[in-house]
């Protein structure tokens, strides 16, 4: 009987993230099941639980849908491109995903929760100041924007059965320039054939989710179909924040209740423990006395601001370094990096109310400083649970981190004093410049170099090979990438790129 309530409560939850949001009932449903149900820990749990989490969504986004367009909140004429890409690689990603495994499925799913919560929370409204009107026609680089993300988005729909709702809004807000409540329309539109698609592969692939599993799927899929249809009528008539808010504080909880769940036995463990607390100490040895003499240079020497504020850059970063290099694990180091953030965010937003933290943090935006910290740890705490955790690579993760911290860094110093002419490229941010650009791809480049040299036996011309597509793809990241979110974009590609050539590679 506890298995069925936590079925329900799984479901319940799913249904109001697709009413509220437009998310995937997978989203929330799968680190319920795989986390809180017994049934769901074997070999195969998390691909059953993704097969049920898709078939609630099908009744679950349809009433969703038949609600948005009640109220005319849908928007096909920018969406059909999206459409037709994700429905055309939802199989190819369901049968990935019963190659991938429990291990890889199940992890991916409960981290890719939280994430998508501490999201809405920094940004409750996706959207874009100005919005196109509903049935504008797409111009080139919507049809750009819409064949990659649609392929992208219909093969991770298949593979893990959640993130496709979330990714399908960032899209259409921002990129596509849809209001919120259009684009959770159409998205929801798209998700009842692509979770039609989904579990129908993810069944016929693995009959014994309809032959063992009935009596859980049908309780689900009724329950989801419920309570989107109340959160979606819901939706409509509050306003956006209103609606990211509530998303982000339910995701968020919810994502961090079942890691810590589903990670009990390790964190409880006095070894894990002590790991962490000998980590963190280590690493307050590190970054007090770091801060310390930037802040006494800053007034003893009146370091120009810019240059003060790259310094403090250069500490923050080069965090996950020192961080990894104590752990002995890498939950201790994803750890480590959570608990500083979790410490500093707070102490940060008291500090504020100085007069002088303006000028000492040398602050672009009120509130800057604590919420790329917060983005920066977060971030570097997911890439090494990838990296390391996964494919037990923790120097990607490094080797990434530094290649945007210090690329960054030198886009900024050589862009304000040597930047003359301007990026003219589509979807490129105005404000940067060739020379800037030039000088991240050269010293991304040569740091990615010297990382991998110390941290890997592998030849220096098999480093600059794995490193210069990665500095090639992080520069243009930044030049795109706009309002200072690079410190998530950058180290991000950086590790997906290091990671598949290091993967191609054998190493």
């Amino acid at each position: 009987m506890l298995e069925y309530f936590w079925c329900f409560i799984a479901a319940a939850l799913a249904g109001i993230g697709t009413g509220l949001a437009g998310l995937s009932a997978a989203t929330v449903m799968v680190p319920v099941l795989i986390v809180l149900c017994p049934s769901f820990a074997g070999e195969t749990g998390a691909y059953q639980a993704t097969a049920i989490a898709l078939a609630s969504d099908i009744l679950g986004s349809a009433v969703t849908t038949a609600t948005y367009i009640r109220h005319k909140n849908i928007d096909l004429k920018r969406g059909w491109i999206m459409l037709v890409c994700i429905l055309s690689m939802c199989t190819v990603g369901s049968f990935a995903a019963w190659k991938a495994g429990n291990v890889v499925l199940g992890g991916f799913t409960l981290f890719l929760t939280f994430c998508i919560g501490i999201r809405f929370l920094l940004k409750p409204s996706t959207e874009r100041k100005e919005t196109v009107s509903k049935g504008a026609k797409l111009n080139a680089k919507g049809v750009a924007v819409s064949l990659f993300f649609g392929l992208t988005i219909g093969f991770g729909t298949g593979f893990v059965g959640s993130g496709g709702g979330m990714m399908m809004l960032v899209v259409f807000t921002a990129f596509l320039g849809m209001g919120l409540k259009p684009a959770v329309g159409t998205s929801t539109f798209i998700m009842t054939f692509t979770a039609l698609i989904a579990s129908a592969s993810h069944i016929l692939i693995h009959p014994a989710i309809v032959l063992e599993r009935w009596n859980i799927l049908l309780l689900c899929m009724v329950v989801a179909t419920v309570f989107s249809l109340v959160s979606a009528r819901f939706a409509n008539q509050v306003d956006n924040r209103t609606v990211g808010l509530v998303t982000g504080v339910v995701l968020t909880l919810l994502g961090g209740t079942m890691i810590v769940l589903h990670y009990w036995e390790t964190i409880c463990t006095w070894s894990i423990l002590s790991e962490v607390l000998v980590c963190f100490g280590k690493y307050l040895l590190f970054i007090i006395p770091a801060a310390l003499f930037l802040i006494l240079l800053h007034v003893v020497l009146k370091i120009e601001r810019e240059v003060f504020r790259k310094l403090l850059h250069i500490a923050a970063f080069s965090s996950t370094a020192v961080i990894v290099y104590h752990a002995q694990r890498w939950q201790a180091a994803c750890l480590t990096l959570v608990l500083f953030a979790v410490i500093v965010y707070p102490l940060l937003h008291l500090a504020e109310r100085w007069r002088g933290y303006g000028n000492l943090f040398v602050q672009r935006r009120t509130g800057e400083v604590k919420k790329s910290l917060l983005i920066l740890f977060l971030t570097d705490a997911v890439l090494v649970a990838i990296a390391w955790g996964i494919f037990d690579l923790p120097f990607v993760a490094v080797t990434a981190i530094f290649m945007w911290g210090c690329g960054d860094g030198a886009a900024a110093l050589v862009g304000k004093r040597y930047g003359k002419h301007h990026v003219k490229l589509k979807w490129a941010d105005e404000k940067k410049t060739w020379e800037g650009s030039c000088g991240m791809l050269l010293v991304s480049a040569v740091v990615g170099v010297i990382c991998m040299l110390l941290m890997t036996a592998l030849p220096w011309y098999q480093c600059l090979l794995m490193v210069l597509p990665a500095a090639v793809f992080g520069t243009y990241t930044e030049l795109i990438t706009k309002n200072g979110n690079d410190t998530a974009t950058v180290p991000a590609v950086n590790t997906a790129v290091l990671l598949v050539l290091t993967v191609l590679s054998g190493v």
